[in-house]
């Protein structure tokens, strides 16, 4: 069974957990405890119960009590190999530090530790035992006071009860305290490997720690007993894990659609179709997780290991500007001839000062009334009336285009950081409250999706790029882009419920989420060049939609969420607005005739001069 377990999740759940070693006719165990942040909140609570009674009610309480949820769990069973029975020394153990309650749970067992100076020193377990203090004595990492610009003030975490897991989550603590580290995402996770590791030389190291924001998890490398990780990614047909003394349901009281990150020293087998599978960290192995998203991974002899922030790792690199030819042909066939009828087309490319267009012509198979202008939005628009009966109507655009946005994100006020949320003046709101406003859905579906937004935000510590670079890589990477999954109809909701659909499904989604973050945010509808052998080559041939959010002092830039990246020089832009409607290709209306119709689409870019 697993002694250590933890979970970190994309916003708070709300698990049962099922002691089923305290079940009648089983033997309980030495006790057991669970920590957790209420409300997303840095002060943690814990609940633990030293020598546990058969069908307790504190084990009844963590099945059905709704008040135990938190976006990080962490859950111990059994405790230390020294000491009594009691609240202080039964795991998960806690202590404050940077204005967070920080969470400490270990399996295993550690022999030969004291503290320097010695104020709390183990039970002896052999009758010779070898004084030493594993930080500071460490070859790879010397004492605080010869390391330059670590303070040297006096040890501030003492243990209270007298087990080796508080004693070396105190010494760990005390260590990150005196380098300045409030945070376990300010601190190095080089250096925490090379503390357990040398705490290792001691005994048996498999440890979980947190200061509620961030999770770290640590395998003995010696490989005895060992950390395993379960990546869970939705949708769910069921999300649960047991084995003989712990059943873990997620969806008892109703689990959300996201991502997130198990952590347990012992695997545990799937209850159904639960999504995920256990991998073994490497001995000596090191995680950190947020929000249920590895952000750092570090085995021995890696000297690399942080996963490079969101903004490093998608931000585009600067290129040249490129021209395309763009032919875009729609045709309409109907079983009964049209009458009447009135087409709108937006076809024409947008010309500005990230993208010239030198030429553009629109050819329509049927005569009509034509009439152009330039809608609320500053599309270019014909609108064509047609009294001539037909069965077939065929739309033929002709562009070149020229893509100047070789920088986007290049602008110096990127370079300083906003948060959100942002701060909008009053006119300012009034010119963009068409594109702040979210979709119309039930009120517990908005909560859902706000909660979700929410859980980027916290989990790039509130960077307003950080957060919409994740959020664009998230639905690139978790998202299934699955054609005739969709219609018109579906909703933001259903996209994030299901993890599937088209360009317009996932840029839908995009939409609201920013929106429901008062994040400005329009839809885009053009054309796209990925190349003749490219596995996204499909949407090179039909038009395809992005993302525009407003960044204060920058404007609007463009964000695919359906190939994760900032768009540039292969985006075309044809035309903006709210949604799909605002910004549709081609649309009409039928008044006379008709019936039974089809629709067919063929787009084609060529680069020139490639």
């Amino acid at each position: 069974m697993p002694n250590v377990l933890a979970m970190s999740f994309e916003g708070e759940l709300a698990p049962s957990f099922d002691l089923r070693c305290l079940h009648a006719g089983r033997k309980a165990p030495d006790g057991w405890g669970i920590g957790y942040y209420p409300g997303s909140e840095p002060a943690a609570s814990v609940l633990k119960e030293p020598a546990p009674t058969l069908g307790s009610i504190r084990s009844e309480l963590i099945k059905v009590w709704e008040h135990l949820a938190s976006p990080l769990m962490v859950m111990h069973i059994r405790t230390a190999r020294w000491g009594g029975r009691s609240d202080a020394n039964t795991q998960p153990f806690s202590r404050g530090w940077g204005g967070r309650d920080w969470l400490f749970a270990h399996s295993g067992s550690l022999e030969r530790l004291e503290l320097k100076p010695p104020s709390v020193r183990m039970r002896p377990s052999e009758s010779t035992i070898r004084k030493a203090a594993p930080f500071d004595s460490s070859p790879q990492l010397p004492s605080s006071e010869d390391e330059p610009g670590v303070s040297t003030r006096p040890r501030s975490f003492e243990p209270i009860g007298s087990t080796d897991t508080e004693l070396i989550f105190c010494d760990l603590l005390d260590r990150i305290a005196r380098h300045g580290w409030r945070t376990l995402g300010e601190a190095d996770p080089s250096a925490l490997r090379a503390w357990l590791e040398n705490i290792n030389e001691h005994g048996s190291v498999n440890v979980v720690l947190t200061d509620g924001h961030d999770l770290l998890a640590y395998a003995d490398r010696r490989g005895d007993g060992g950390m395993f990780l379960c990546q869970l990614r939705p949708p769910f047909e069921a999300a649960a894990f047991s084995d003989d003394d712990l059943e873990i349901d997620l969806m008892k009281r109703g689990i959300k659609s996201r991502v997130g990150v198990i952590v347990a020293s012992t695997p545990m087998e799937p209850i159904g179709k639960a999504a995920g599978a256990w991998v073994k960290l490497p001995p000596g192995g090191l995680v950190i997780v947020r929000q249920g998203q590895v952000r750092a991974r570090l085995t021995p002899g890696e000297s690399a290991p942080v996963a490079p922030l969101p903004s490093k790792v998608r931000m585009p690199t600067p290129t040249s500007a490129r021209t395309y030819d763009v032919v875009h042909r729609t045709v309409y066939r109907y079983e009964k001839a049209i009458e009447r009828s009135t087409h709108v087309f937006r076809l024409r490319p947008v010309h500005d000062a990230a993208q010239t267009l030198h030429a553009h012509a629109l050819e329509v198979s049927v005569d009509g009334h034509a009439r152009d202008y330039e809608d609320v939005f500053g599309n270019r628009v014909q609108k064509l009336l047609i009294e001539d009966p037909f069965t077939e109507l065929a739309i033929l655009a002709r562009s070149r285009v020229e893509c100047l946005d070789v920088d986007p994100l290049g602008q110096s006020p990127l370079h300083v950081r906003s948060s959100i949320p942002l701060v909008w003046m009053p006119w300012q709101r009034q010119v963009l409250q068409p594109f702040l406003l979210p979709p119309e859905l039930a009120e517990s579906e908005l909560a859902e999706l706000t909660e979700y937004a929410m859980s980027f935000v916290s989990r790039n510590d509130y960077d307003l790029l950080d957060t919409l670079l994740d959020l664009n890589s998230a639905i690139h990477g978790e998202y299934a882009y699955r054609q005739g999954t969709t219609t018109l109809a579906t909703t933001p909701f259903d996209v994030y419920a299901n993890r599937r659909g088209v360009c317009q499904d996932f840029a839908n989604l995009f939409i609201c989420l920013a929106r429901l973050l008062s994040i400005p945010a329009r839809y885009v509808c053009g054309y796209i060049y990925t190349g003749p052998r490219s596995p996204n080559r499909a949407q090179s041939e039909a038009s395809h939609a992005w993302v525009q959010v407003y960044l204060p002092e920058v404007g609007w830039r463009g964000f695919d969420p359906t190939n994760g990246c900032v768009t540039q020089t292969e985006h075309v832009r044809v035309a903006v607005g709210r949604n799909y409607v605002d910004a549709t290709p081609t649309s009409g209306t039928i008044y006379v005739g008709g019936g039974g119709e089809t629709l067919s689409v063929a787009v084609e870019v060529t680069p020139i001069g490639a």
